[in-house]
């Protein structure tokens, strides 16, 4: 019953930027982790970022000083800022979500449906 809605994606060229947005949905008591991953062809997946509850942050070693991750708590949206893209950032980037479910109080885990960037030269 909950779902995730991201957009953003697109085609930029090297040097610009994007901003990611993640939007939650449903029966959703709390949210407890958000996270972006991305994946290239030929690629494993890698995380990108993630932000937890308490307002901590962890980034890739590839993206840092570039990416910024935030997140709106009224709205259930995570955002992904990225700044000087390169072709190396081109992949399909997906929202992770860990929330408590209001009816059975467990924890769950939702993904969104993938949003592309690419990057051009």
């Amino acid at each position: 019953q909950v779902q995730l809605v991201e957009s953003g994606g697109g085609l930029v060229q090297a040097g610009g930027s994007l901003r990611l947005s993640c939007a939650a949905s449903g029966s959703i008591s709390s949210i407890n982790y958000m996270g972006w991953y991305r994946q290239a062809p030929g690629k494993q997946g890698e995380l990108v970022a993630d932000i937890y509850s308490t307002g901590s942050t962890k980034y890739a070693d590839s993206v840092k000083g570039r990416f910024i991750i935030s997140r709106d708590n009224a709205r259930n949206t995570v955002y992904l800022q990225m700044n000087s893209l390169n072709p190396e950032d081109t992949a399909v980037y997906y929202c992770n979500v860990r929330f408590v479910d209001t009816s059975s109080y467990k924890y769950l885990t939702v993904w969104g449906q993938g949003t592309l960037v690419t990057v051009s030269s």
